[in-house]
């Protein structure tokens, strides 16, 4: 009987040390069979890929093992486990081959941008209303960003009158370069208008040097050069050449030029997924009265009627709509892709772009192109390469030399 009374006394006694272990360790909110709940950020968690995580899970085996050593028998075995687990869990696909995930987003740009060309042609050979179509681009963009903001994808950045007054020249000079770019499109070979486009390199430098007041180095000005000389034999040569589809190219190299200006001007913490939407928005109300205006007439009249004839109102439709898809989905991925590498990569990347599309335009639309064509669209390519490579290594430079 006395045996009896003792063991039950020691087994009371024995209790709190049983316990007491679980409570030191449910305090750190994982290594323990406790659950405790999810800690709030406030309260020291992580967010990690919208998921919550407690600091302890953060740490590594060498940090962790001060927490665990407390309690050697009941803790640290726990401690380790989980540290091990969440150490898998974390290590993600986009973290684990970061080379792979930016030649994904540079191939998705380049295809994009490929056949939004493409289709884009396409849809001038039997609707030539350039003014429509550019509206079209703008607002499959805006229904799509919409949409986007909805369901939260991305949340949607809010937007004041300060903001506002800031981004309106910004979308007025994209709405100006892109509505001139289809009007040179819908006039000459994709090949010439893109070829004519690279001399915004040099309408860049030119305003930087005589609007901005920044003086651009020789060497830079010795590199445009090429370009000017390689635009001009291309031109004198090209056999789909006419005065309108030149002219516009030129417009819009000199919009998309003051569209730079005043982006530095705007320059905003607000991410560029929501600079974008709010630009396209902008530029569509910007390009509405033109189209109105200058094709409205002639499509009432017959402008819709000829095109759904030439191909049904089924592929006029689904035209219309996945040209806007294409437009917004490549400057979107393109704004992402250059986000993600150094400026002389992005430099390269812009170049290899218009390779690619004046590549692919020849081919698919069979152009036919003179000798001296080729290599004056040759020379205008490797001449901006050339200047992208050389602003590239002297934007480092500087910002190598705030750095110090």
């Amino acid at each position: 009987m006395e045996s009896r009374v003792l063991s039950r006394t020691a087994a009371i006694a024995a209790l709190p040390k049983l316990f007491r272990p679980v409570r030191e360790t449910a305090t750190f909110g994982v290594a323990t069979g406790v659950k405790a709940p999810v800690g709030l950020v406030k309260d020291g968690a992580n967010l990690i890929w919208g998921r919550q995580l407690r600091p302890v899970l953060l740490l590594d085996p060498v940090q962790s093992s001060p927490i665990c050593s407390r309690k050697e028998k009941t803790t640290v075995q726990p401690c380790r486990a989980a540290s091990g687990s969440s150490g898998e869990a974390k290590v993600g696909f986009l973290e684990k081959y970061p080379a792979l995930v930016t030649g994904f987003f540079f191939f998705m740009w380049y295809f994009l941008n490929v056949i939004f060309n493409i289709l884009n042609k396409k849809i001038y050979n039997y609707f030539p209303y350039p003014y429509f179509v550019s509206v079209i681009h703008l607002f499959v963009g805006v229904v799509y960003c919409l949409i986007s903001w909805t369901v939260g994808l991305p949340k949607r950045a809010p937007i004041d009158g300060t903001l506002l007054k800031l981004l309106i020249p910004v979308a007025v000079c994209h709405a100006l370069g892109h509505v001139t770019s289809n009007v040179s499109f819908a006039a000459v070979a994709v090949s010439f208008t893109h070829t004519v486009k690279a001399l915004e390199p040099f309408f860049n430098a030119a305003a930087s040097q005589f609007i901005l007041g920044q003086p651009i180095p020789i060497t830079l000005w010795l590199s445009l050069a090429p370009v000017v000389i390689g635009v001009s034999m291309a031109s004198l040569t090209e056999l789909s050449f006419n005065w309108l589809g030149f002219i516009s190219a030129m417009i819009s190299n000199i919009s998309f030029t003051y569209r730079s200006i005043y982006s530095k001007k705007a320059m905003t913490d607000m991410d560029s997924t929501n600079i974008y939407a709010y630009i396209s928005i902008i530029a569509l109300f910007v390009c509405l009265p033109p189209a109105i205006i200058v094709e409205g007439p002639q499509l009432i009249k017959h402008g819709f009627n000829d095109a759904i004839t030439k191909v049904g109102l089924t592929k006029f439709v689904s035209d219309l709509f996945w040209v806007g898809m294409f437009y917004h989905l490549y400057n979107q991925l393109a704004t992402n892709t250059l986000e993600r590498v150094a400026p002389l990569t992005h430099a390269v990347g812009n170049v290899l772009k218009r390779v690619f599309v004046i590549g692919f335009s020849i081919i698919i639309f069979g152009n036919k192109i003179s000798t001296q064509t080729a290599i004056g669209t040759s020379i205008a390519i490797a001449g901006v390469a050339i200047y992208s490579f050389i602003k590239a290594k002297m934007e480092e430079e500087k910002r190598q030399m705030k750095a110090a």
